[in-house]
């Protein structure tokens, strides 16, 4: 099989030149006969774009890029596993791409803040790879989990606190968009960036607009400015984290991690908050079980990372040479996708798209392989704490209009709600702590403990007996991870023996569900 792709797209018209729109029309069709990847179709119903090209060409389709740009989008859940899982045959480093090289994509592409080669991890393989992923995993693992979820609640009640009274909010502009940028600012050590310019910077430098080049640079600077002051100042937080590592990484190489970080845990947060939300409104089923307590708030989360992926796809990889994937051809430099979505909806996996994927991680929501995203976990304790904490102050949520007035907005990594209104009875603002923002960081890590390559997983080991207190400082043995506790799990009273963790996928089916929300309300500090 010869490749598709047969035509020359020649130099790309900037991105406010008309000549983008040419050709867009009913169906998106293409120079030789290809689907775009962009355009009203693939932005209002990505899930039927998927469904045509998974019928045209099977598991991995030829598509086309803002201005007409070649590509693949690889639809089938094992092909997707074996890209981001060779990194011999599928580099992340964007400087192989053919269409760079020739002059076809030039500096002021549309979508160049996603591909523009940069000094991290996701663009770089092997050694480099080891010892950059090794500072970032690092770097998150000296994260307090509980500390975390104390700022996310408090962030998510002073959200509510500001719709409250009024009995109707938008869920997205009021809530999800706003929700993980603040936890990340904390994070960061940045609190006093947090903005309204910020959260549109982040949100727009994806979507392949006009802007998107000038909100890149209103990030970076940003995180620059963040640097040079932890280089002078340390304090306990990510970015003194990272400068500091024994990796030893430029002050370049900390903001381009630290923007990495940033974005892809904003803007796949963001998108998750909203779509969780969108359908415990909308579902009657998955209302009823959450509400009935039947489904905890981070099992409907895993429900929606299979329904509503954040991240429809991942730009992308590059072929290191001529190799075959999913019966195509695919030649040296060749630009492809990892499709999150279509993925997830892999008839050879998911048979029936209705069925409930309660406890099966096997979704490809956070990608895979060594380029894995390392902060899912920060993003699903934003997603269940600010999710919970909504939920508890305002129980009555309704949508304020009907389902099929929602509007979305997509691009080629996502697609998300424009708005989500709702209506509910109003109720009072709560008082909240000034507690400052004191508890993110564990004990540090003693330097030579660091290594580049990864540590190996945990072998599972009998749980400790009742009273002896499990190993978690930084330099002890190698101890199992332990999980990160449930939202409504209550803290050990002090001097008491710690008690076994479970998780509420764990619990009994007849554990009340008054007595959880109640342990719940306690544990939140309502």
């Amino acid at each position: 099989m010869t490749t598709p792709f047969h035509h020359e797209p020649g130099a790309v018209p900037p991105p406010q030149c008309p000549a983008h729109n040419l050709g867009s029309g009913p169906g998106d069709i293409g120079p030789g006969g290809l689907r775009r990847l962009y355009g009203p179709e693939a932005e209002n119903n990505p899930a039927g774009l998927y469904d045509k090209l998974r019928a045209e060409h099977g598991t991995v389709a030829p598509v086309l890029l803002h201005g007409d740009v070649p590509a693949w989008l690889v639809l089938g859940h094992s092909e997707n596993l074996h890209l981001t899982r060779t990194p011999s045959q599928f580099s992340r480093d964007s400087r192989r791409w053919r269409a760079l090289q020739d002059g076809s994509v030039a500096p002021d592409h549309p979508l160049a803040p996603i591909f523009t080669w940069q000094p991290v991890c996701v663009f770089a393989d092997g050694a480099t790879h080891e010892r950059q992923r090794g500072a970032v995993t690092d770097s998150m693992e000296r994260i307090d989990t509980r500390g975390v979820r104390r700022h996310i609640n408090r962030f998510s009640n002073r959200l509510v606190n500001d719709f409250c009274e009024k009995g109707t909010a938008d869920l997205v502009g009021q809530f999800a968009e706003h929700l993980p940028m603040m936890v990340m600012c904390a994070i960061f050590g940045m609190p006093e960036e947090y903005d309204e310019r910020l959260v549109q910077a982040a949100r727009d430098m994806t979507r392949g607009t006009e802007t998107a080049v000038a909100s890149n640079a209103h990030i970076v600077s940003v995180l620059t400015r963040l640097v040079e002051n932890r280089r002078a100042e340390p304090a306990p937080d990510l970015a003194t984290w990272l400068v500091e590592h024994p990796a030893t990484m430029t002050d370049i190489e900390v903001v381009e991690h630290l923007r990495l970080i940033l974005i892809a845990a904003y803007e796949s947060t963001a998108n998750l908050i909203a779509n969780v939300l969108r359908m415990v409104l909308t579902d009657p089923r998955f209302r009823a079980r959450l509400s009935g307590g039947h489904m905890t708030v981070p099992e409907a989360v895993e429900q929606t990372l299979w329904d509503e992926p954040p991240f429809t796809a991942v730009f992308g990889r590059w072929a290191v040479g001529d190799t075959e994937l999913g019966g195509q051809q695919i030649k040296a430099g060749d630009a492809l996708l990892v499709g999150i979505a279509p993925a997830n909806t892999d008839p050879t996996v998911r048979p029936d798209l209705g069925a409930d994927m309660g406890g099966n991680r096997a979704h490809l929501a956070f990608s895979g392989g060594p380029h894995e995203c390392p902060g899912q976990d920060i993003g699903r304790a934003i997603a269940d704490v600010g999710v919970d904490a909504l939920l508890m102050r305002l129980p009555d949520l309704e949508l304020g209009v009907e389902e099929s007035e929602l509007r979305w907005v997509g691009n080629i990594m996502s697609r998300h709600l424009v708005e989500l209104p709702v209506k509910f009875a109003p109720s009072p603002q709560q008082k909240l702590d000034a507690d400052p923002l004191s508890v993110m960081a564990r004990t540090a890590r003693p330097a030579d403990a660091w290594q580049i390559s990864s540590p190996p997983p945990p072998v599972p080991e009998p749980l400790p007996a009742a009273g002896v207190q499990p190993a978690h400082a930084p330099g002890t043995a190698p101890q199992p991870a332990p999980a990160a506790p449930p939202v409504g799990a209550p803290a050990p009273a002090a001097g008491a023996p710690a008690p076994v963790a479970t998780v509420p996928g764990q619990r009994r089916p007849a554990a009340p569900a008054r007595l959880w929300q109640a342990v719940s309300r306690w544990w939140n500090g309502y």
